[in-house]
């Protein structure tokens, strides 16, 4: 494992020196999120500082990582009252807190440790290294400052949290610092034939035929060079698949050959949530991303667009390339 940089090392001893400590991650968390949170939440315990795992809205914790050890230890922030440190993950700016937020912006400290190029620096210190492959390889490299030898437990939720943030390391991200990273993790315990099995291959047959709808809407666009698919509540309740079933159907959708970039819509009430995929390091879709309340990194973004499932179509597929109007 390599040595702490400067300001990791900053970071560590702000929590050492904190008191009891909150660690939150995004609203509608993904892998990173979910997997750096029950990480560092159990490197701050097994280093013997209080720690509460939080989650940035009143929904439940994606069962998709309920196999992991610590999952239980996410509580409702509904329950909890203002900590006296609060660590946001993987976590741009205030607002992707949710309803979160309001116990970060009364804590007497606040740290941000991400990865997010766009990172707001909202915090009153920011750990941000956007060259990292994932927020939890960041908590990776900062178990030695904390003391910790990392346990299975530990290198578990990390992995998990690189695996999914590097799409199954095939995105651009897949660097040779992310493979040292596994590689320690799985030295340390992780499993990754059984992790990958556990967040990859255990859908559902609710979520099979909702997948199934999705990928018989698959359109081209743009020249050929954009394809995008679509989805809306009634096919959920239809089919029965969960929310949280529906996360990692994007990554589907990005296999269409001979594209630059994935598109996936997801009709929510007045709004719709549009998550983007690109295949080329010369498209940014974050940058896309950004014009509509969201963000993200260059090879993996989203938004949310108000108006119709039409309107945002169009909005959407008007900034990404092959449009020329």
């Amino acid at each position: 494992m390599r040595e702490l940089t400067r300001e990791e090392q900053v970071a560590v001893e702000a929590m050492k020196t904190a008191g009891p400590v909150m660690v939150c991650s995004h609203i509608n968390p993904d892998g990173d999120a979910i997997g750096s949170v029950i990480a560092l939440t159990l490197a701050l315990k097994a280093a013997g500082i209080e720690a509460v795992a939080t989650l940035a809205d009143d929904a439940p914790a994606p069962s998709t990582y309920s196999f992991l050890d610590g999952f239980d230890l996410l509580v409702p922030n509904a329950e909890l009252g203002p900590p006296q440190y609060f660590v946001a993950l993987d976590t741009p700016s205030w607002e992707r807190l949710g309803t979160a937020r309001r116990l970060g912006m009364r804590a007497m400290g606040t740290l941000a440790i991400d990865h997010h190029k766009d990172n707001e620096r909202f915090a009153a210190y920011s750990l941000v290294e956007p060259d990292a492959a994932s927020t939890g390889s960041i908590i990776w490299h900062m178990l030695p400052g904390l003391g910790v030898e990392p346990t299975p437990a530990i290198a578990s939720a990390c992995y998990v949290a690189l695996m999914t943030d590097t799409g199954r390391f095939s995105y651009a991200n897949t660097t040779a610092e992310a493979l040292r990273d596994a590689a320690e993790m799985v030295e340390a315990g992780a499993t990754p034939t059984g992790l990958y099995q556990r967040v990859y291959e255990e859908r559902t047959p609710a979520a099979l035929a909702l997948l199934g709808r999705v990928l018989s809407r698959i359109t081209l666009a743009n020249r050929d060079r954009v394809a995008y698919s679509w989805m809306d509540e009634k096919d959920r309740e239809e089919t029965g698949a969960t929310p949280e079933e529906t996360e990692n159907i994007i990554d589907v959708v990005r296999q269409t050959g001979g594209i630059v970039i994935a598109a996936f819509f997801k009709v929510q009430g007045e709004n719709v949530k549009v998550s983007l995929r690109s295949k080329t390091r010369r498209f940014d879709v974050s940058a896309v991303a950004k014009d509509f309340q969201g963000g993200g990194h260059a090879a993996a973004a989203g938004g949310t667009v108000r108006g119709t499932l039409d309107e945002a179509t169009r909005q959407v597929l008007e900034r990404l390339p092959g449009h020329f109007g």
